[in-house]
């Protein structure tokens, strides 16, 4: 019986639901995991589920760019500053930098063409969708989620729209980043000054190397709220779907007509 039971469980699941978050592997495209990887490592290993692999890298990546400061050069090139763009580059940690940076990107890749192959199988075997978990730090369940708003939180400040999903790891990440850059950058103060038309006294208190993290961070935030709200909506429906199959519909009746 033991063995039996054991036969019948399913091989592939699709989702996970936990106290802290809801791990869902659904379909994506490889060239924008990549594309992420690319803007910031660790950021296409998160929009694959992989939190452990995509918090090491981007931890990772704010510690090497800021040693190599690799985006104040970025910034002097961008201007036509060649020569002291190379002067500010500590090249020592930019040659640590390069090989991660790449594994980042190549990694992402190749674990979108292999999730995209456990999806496709799991969904032709119907794989059960958990839908409720009650533990003791806190009740997760599968509901319809705002893809809009789950934007407009992260616009507002990005990790509040992974918190409204109840993505508390990566939230809590999110925001702990954009806290630290948005201090150590004087973005607040540059805002302020640029409300106020004082645009030198702007210019002057701005850090670009933590200023420039901060785009790729929002746009994440933005994209992965949307992305995950939909997909969230999706397999709330799949869930249903299924059950309604198994506890109404008939084993003789055909599906399609």
């Amino acid at each position: 019986m033991e063995h039996q039971s054991r036969q019948d469980l399913p091989r592939r699941y699709l989702s996970h639901i936990s106290s802290f978050n809801l791990n869902y592997l659904h379909l994506r495209s490889p060239v924008i995991v990549a594309w992420w990887a690319a803007a910031f490592p660790g950021f296409g290993h998160l929009l694959l589920g992989r939190y452990l692999k995509g918090y090491i890298l981007l931890i990772w990546e704010v510690v090497i760019n800021w040693y190599s400061r690799l985006n104040e050069a970025m910034v002097y090139s961008y201007t036509g500053q060649f020569d002291l763009a190379r002067h500010v580059l500590n090249k020592r940690w930019l040659l640590l930098y390069i090989a991660v940076y790449i594994y980042s990107i190549w990694d992402s890749y190749r674990l979108t063409v292999d999730t995209n192959k456990i999806v496709k199988l799991g969904r032709m075997a119907k794989s059960p969708v958990q839908s409720l978990f009650i533990g003791p730090y806190s009740a997760n369940f599968l509901d319809k989620r705002s893809p809009g708003l789950a934007v407009a939180w992260s616009l507002l400040m990005p990790g509040l729209g992974h918190l409204y999903l109840h993505l508390v790891p990566t939230g809590f990440l999110l925001l702990c980043m954009t806290i630290v850059q948005v201090v150590m950058s004087h973005f607040l103060e540059a805002f302020y000054f640029t409300m106020m038309g004082s645009f030198r006294e702007a210019v002057a208190v701005l850090d670009v190397e933590w200023t420039l993290f901060l785009p790729s961070i929002y746009g994440f935030a933005m994209y992965e709220s949307y992305v995950i709200a939909v997909e969230y909506n999706n397999l709330f429906r799949r869930e249903q779907s299924l059950y309604m199959k198994k506890e109404y519909q008939s084993e003789s009746f055909d599906m399609p007509l």
